[in-house]
C-alpha cells in the first residue's frame, strides 16, 4: 500500500536483506523505532530469513524480495541487501509507490544508479532515502553546523582517515572505493555542499608483513567545485581497530571529529581508552537517529537524509576513483544533468 498520507497504526516496513545490516534493522525496527513495524523480511537463504523473521508476530519470512513488497501491511521498503541487489528492487518499489530506505550504495554501477534516479524523477515526488549514517552522527552534525556558520572561515582542505580493523577476504582493491571511501565521498559532499570534481590515488610501494593482498593502505584525493582538496586515507586491514576521523583546515581555524574521547583509563603506568571495532558499534546512535528519521519523514510523506541524486554522485564519484585506482591517472569527474522534477541538492 503506497503511503499518500500519514498511516493510522504502525509503519508497516518490508525489510530486503537479513545479513548483518538487515538483520540489525530488523531489530532496530521492532524494538527501537516507534511508529513502525517489521510486516515483511525478504532473502535468499531461508535460514537468515527464519532466524531474523521468526519471533516477529505478523511478519512475513519469504525469499522473494517481490513477495515482500506485496505482503499484507507493507507501507515502506528497507534494503539491505547487497548492492548489485538495488536496481531491481528500487524500481520495484518506485512502482508501487512505496517509500525507501536503501543502505548504501544507492546501485553500485553509476549507469544503473542513473535510471534509479529517473525513475523516482517520474514518479513526480521524492520517495528514496540513502543510507549514509554519517549524516546522523552528532560529530558530523556538529562539523557540518561549524562550516555553514563560517565561524573558522571558508574550508580549504578535509583531511578524512577511514580505518578497519580488518575486511573479508572476498574484499577487492576496487571496494576500497565503492565501499569504504563511498562514505567519505558523501560525507565531503554533503559537509562543504559542493561537488567533486577530480579524483586520484595514491598508493605506497612498500609491501606490509602478513600482506593480505591488497594495496593497503591508499590515500584517495578529491577536489571539489569549491576549490577544496580533500584526503582520504584509507586503511582496510588496520588490526587495531575501526576509526572514522575528520579535520577541516579552514580559512581561520581548524575543527576535529572522530577523536573517540569517551572513558579513559588510568592503570599500571598506562593511561588509554577502547577504540571501537566495526561500524554498527562506532555508529549506533546515528543508525539509530537516522531510521527514526526516516520514519518519521515517511508518515508525513517526505524523505530524509541523503538522496537518490546523491546516491548516484557517489555512485559516480566511486567509478572515477577506481579508474584512478587502476590507471595512477588523475581522473575527472562528470554527473549527468540534474533532473528537474527532484532538484535534490548535496
Amino acid at each position: 500500500m503506497p503511503v499518500s498520507a500519514s498511516p493510522s497504526g504502525p509503519l508497516g516496513i518490508a525489510v530486503l536483506g537479513a545479513g548483518k545490516m538487515g538483520a540489525d534493522h530488523v531489530r532496530r525496527v521492532d524494538r527501537l523505532t516507534g511508529g513502525a513495524r517489521v510486516a515483511a523480511v525478504a532473502d535468499p537463504h531461508p535460514e537468515r530469513v527464519a532466524a531474523v523473521a521468526g519471533e516477529i508476530e505478523g511478519c512475513a519470512a519469504v525469499t522473494d524480495p517481490l513477495a515482500a513488497l506485496d505482503a499484507d501491511g507493507v507501507d515502506a521498503v528497507l534494503i539491505a541487501s547487497p548492492g548489485p541487489a538495488h536496481e531491481e528492487a528500487l524500481l520495484a518499489a518506485l512502482d508501487r509507490g512505496l517509500p525507501i530506505f536503501c543502505e548504501k550504495p544507492l546501485v553500485p554501477e553509476p549507469e544503473a544508479a542513473l535510471r534509479v534516479v529517473l525513475a523516482e524523477a517520474k514518479a513526480g515526488r521524492p520517495l528514496i532515502s540513502v543510507g549514509f549514517m554519517r549524516r546522523f552522527d552528532a560529530e558530523h552534525q556538529r562539523l557540518k553546523a561549524l562550516l555553514e556558520a563560517d565561524e573558522l572561515g571558508a574550508p580549504r582542505l578535509l583531511h578524512c582517515r577511514h580505518r578497519n580493523l580488518a575486511v573479508h577476504s572476498y574484499f577487492t582493491e576496487a571496494m576500497l572505493i565503492t565501499d569504504s571511501v563511498a562514505h567519505e565521498i558523501d560525507s565531503a559532499r554533503w559537509l562543504l555542499g559542493q561537488e567533486i570534481t577530480a579524483v586520484q590515488v595514491y598508493r605506497p610501494t612498500a609491501a606490509l608483513p602478513g600482506h593480505t593482498g591488497l594495496n593497503d593502505p591508499q590515500l584517495v584525493v578529491f577536489e571539489t567545485d569549491g576549490g577544496v582538496v580533500v584526503d582520504v586515507e584509507i586503511l582496510a586491514n588496520g588490526g587495531f581497530g575501526y576509526q572514522v576521523q575528520t579535520e577541516a583546515v579552514c580559512a581561520r581555524g581548524t575543527a576535529r571529529i572522530g577523536e573517540a574521547h569517551g572513558l579513559m583509563t588510568n592503570t599500571a603506568g598506562r593511561w588509554g581508552g577502547e577504540i571501537a571495532q566495526d561500524y554498527l558499534t562506532r555508529f549506533a546512535d546515528a543508525y539509530d537517529r537516522e531510521l527514526r528519521a526516516w520514519v518519521d519523514a515517511v508518515r508525513h510523506g517526505t524523505t530524509v537524509g541523503a538522496t537518490s541524486w546523491d546516491g548516484y554522485a557517489v555512485a559516480a564519484v566511486s567509478a572515477a576513483g577506481v579508474e584512478a585506482q587502476r590507471t595512477g591517472r588523475r581522473v575527472p569527474v562528470e554527473l549527468a544533468p540534474r533532473p528537474d522534477p527532484l532538484m535534490n541538492t548535496v
